[in-house]
Parts: C-alpha cells; sequence; structure tokens
C-alpha cells in the first residue's frame, strides 16, 4: 500500500507544469515609422519687427493688420516738431561756425601782412594759423551735426524694410515710443515654413528623415515637399520641447496663407522596414536587448536577440532579430523563464494561425 501511495505521489509532481498567463502581440512589419505626424503653423521665413530710430509721439499710423505692403512703404509717423526743432539749431551752429572761419582767415591776412613789415612776430603768425585750423574743425563738426539732425528728422517716418504683410502692431497714434521699441511686425513674401513642436525622445526620427511630408488642414488631400532647416538646441521652459522650422519647398502662396494650420510628416525614419513594438516587451540580460518569442505549436517561450532603433514614446523599433509574424509577450516578461509553457489571450491565440507565423 505505500509503494503504491508513492508512486502515485510521484506521478503526480511529474505531471503538474505550471502555465503563466501573458499579454501578447503579434509582429508586424512597417516601414520605418510611418504616420509620426506633427502639427504646427504656416509662418513666413523671414518676420522684421520694425520700431523707430528715435523717440518720439506717435502722429499717424498708416497701416492696418493684415495689409499688404511693399519697400518703403511709410507705416508711422511721429510728431515732427521735436526733431525740425533740432535742424534748424544745428543750421544755425553751422553758420556761426562759418563765421568764426571767415574771421579766423582775415586776421591770418593781416598777420602776415603785418609780418612783412615787421610789425607782428612769428609766434602771432602761428596763433593765428591755428585760431583758423581750430575755427575750421568745429565749421566741420557743425556740418556733421546739422546732417545727423536731418537724418533723425527723417527717421520720424517709419518705413518698411520689404515687400510683405502686416501681421501684428504694438503701438498706436499718441503713444510716446522709444528708439528701437518695436511697433509694427511684417512678415516677408516669398519663402513659407510650418513651425512645429517636437519632444526629445524623437530629435534623432526627425534629424534622419529621409522625406518630410507638408499637408494643410484646409487643403485635404494636397502636401508639399519639406525640408528641415531649424532645430532649436534648447526646449521650452513651458512645454518641454524643442521648436523646429520646416521650409515648404515651391510653396503656393495663394493656398498656403499665413497662420494656417499644417502637419507634418516624418517617413521611413529608419531607411529600412522594422517592427514596432511595446517598450515593456523588451527584455535587458547581461547588457543584450531580447524578447519572449512564443512558439505557436508548443506554447513554450524563448528568449531571441534583437536590435533596437529610436524610441517613439511608449513603443520601439526593432530593426534586426524578427522575421515579422512572431508572437511576442509584452507583459509579464520578468517572470518567464526559457522553455515554459504560456496561455495566451483568445484572440492573441487565434492571430497566428491566420496570419501565417514564420518559423
Amino acid at each position: 500500500m505505500a509503494t503504491v501511495l508513492v508512486g502515485c505521489q510521484r506521478h503526480e509532481a511529474e505531471s503538474y507544469e505550471e502555465v503563466r498567463p501573458v499579454q501578447s502581440i503579434v509582429a508586424g512589419r512597417s516601414a520605418g515609422s510611418v504616420g509620426a505626424r506633427y502639427s504646427g503653423e504656416v509662418v513666413a521665413r523671414y518676420e522684421s519687427r520694425l520700431g523707430f530710430r528715435t523717440s518720439g509721439k506717435i502722429a499717424a499710423r498708416l497701416v492696418e493688420v493684415g495689409s499688404a505692403v511693399k519697400r518703403g512703404q511709410p507705416l508711422m509717423r511721429l510728431s515732427p516738431e521735436q526733431e525740425a526743432l533740432r535742424v534748424v539749431a544745428a543750421g544755425a551752429d553751422v553758420d556761426a561756425a562759418k563765421s568764426r572761419v571767415a574771421q579766423a582767415r582775415i586776421d591770418l591776412q593781416r598777420t602776415e601782412q603785418l609780418l612783412a613789415r615787421q610789425f607782428a612776430s612769428r609766434a602771432e603768425l602761428d596763433q593765428q594759423k591755428l585760431a583758423l585750423d581750430q575755427a575750421e574743425a568745429q565749421l566741420r563738426s557743425a556740418n556733421a551735426q546739422r546732417d545727423t539732425s536731418a537724418n533723425q528728422h527723417g527717421y520720424t517716418v517709419l518705413t518698411a524694410d520689404r515687400d510683405g504683410v502686416v501681421t501684428a502692431i504694438a503701438a498706436e497714434a499718441g503713444q510716446v515710443v522709444a528708439a528701437g521699441q518695436s511697433v509694427v511686425t511684417v512678415a516677408a513674401d516669398g519663402e513659407r515654413e510650418v513651425a512645429i513642436s517636437i519632444p526629445e525622445s524623437r530629435l534623432d526620427e526627425l534629424r534622419q528623415a529621409r522625406s518630410l511630408q507638408v499637408a494643410a488642414w484646409a487643403h485635404p488631400g494636397r502636401t508639399w515637399a519639406g525640408v528641415l532647416r531649424e532645430l532649436a538646441p534648447g526646449t521650452d521652459s513651458v512645454t518641454r520641447t524643442y521648436s523646429a522650422r520646416i521650409s515648404i519647398r515651391d510653396p503656393d502662396p495663394q493656398l498656403l496663407r499665413l497662420g494656417m494650420t499644417a502637419s507634418v510628416l516624418v517617413s521611413d525614419v529608419e531607411g529600412t522596414s522594422a517592427i514596432r513594438l511595446p517598450l515593456t516587451a523588451i527584455v535587458d540580460r547581461d547588457g543584450q536587448r531580447q524578447v519572449w518569442v512564443v512558439d505557436p505549436k508548443t506554447s513554450q517561450v524563448a528568449l531571441r536577440k534583437v536590435t533596437l532603433g529610436s524610441p517613439q514614446d511608449d513603443n520601439v523599433l526593432v530593426v534586426a532579430g524578427l522575421n515579422g509574424g512572431e508572437t511576442i509577450v509584452t507583459a509579464g516578461v520578468h517572470m518567464l523563464q526559457p522553455g515554459q509553457r504560456v496561455k495566451l489571450p483568445a484572440a492573441a491565440a487565434a492571430a497566428p494561425a491566420s496570419s501565417g507565423v514564420a518559423k
């Protein structure tokens, strides 16, 4: 009786095998990271924030937001009275300096005549020459001051530095502004870009992208080729994202207007086909990245070494190590052992058989 009982217990112990339930996914192959899309806004390549080169009170505003302007067109005008008075004062200084030069020349001629008759000394002649040089220098200074005042009077009119459209006005008539204060913003005609924000996990993806496509929300089905022109070296203090500028090749100004909502599609990042897996599926053992692959016939798991590409949010690209179609464990990976049987969800278990898993 004891022998029979011992044999039964040994048979039950040998026949028991733990089957662990896990979450899984069937690895599917895609070209790079197709579908990476960033929303942004259509902006001008060049945008000027214009201001007066002198201080004063704004007398007139000559444009509105959205006005198309040409190079040299007046935008705002300051009250000219103050600068006009400075021009008059500078002109008077020039006249006074001319009188001093004329008087110094007459004194020099008289001194030369007296020296010829021995009624003046050589020292007096040198002193008169020095006085004439000083008067001429003062005249040059007065002329320069007059030209400066004339320029300042011209600075009371703010003009456009290029053809474009007014996008913002920061001052109104009657307001006193300082020299250099930005009062009008003009977006230049011509090149158009899309301003987007990039999370830090996607920087390499954007730099390595072989092609960029720009689409406008207002024109579905229409795309333009884009090129990465600028990528900020630091993040925004609020959003913690990197600002990027995507230049649009051959933009149509009638279709792509400033401020339109646009999106940038990044495709074929890795340059080869890749498999996208959740980060939870990756096992790091002995410095190697591995995944648990489920045998569809025996439901046993085995580790397989993989080569990873760039991370994308909660996923990562697998560029080598998988053929596509394998069933990969995505949850419970740290509780498994090689050769252990697992239990898959009903939907996941049926997927390999219908998709034709490569052995």
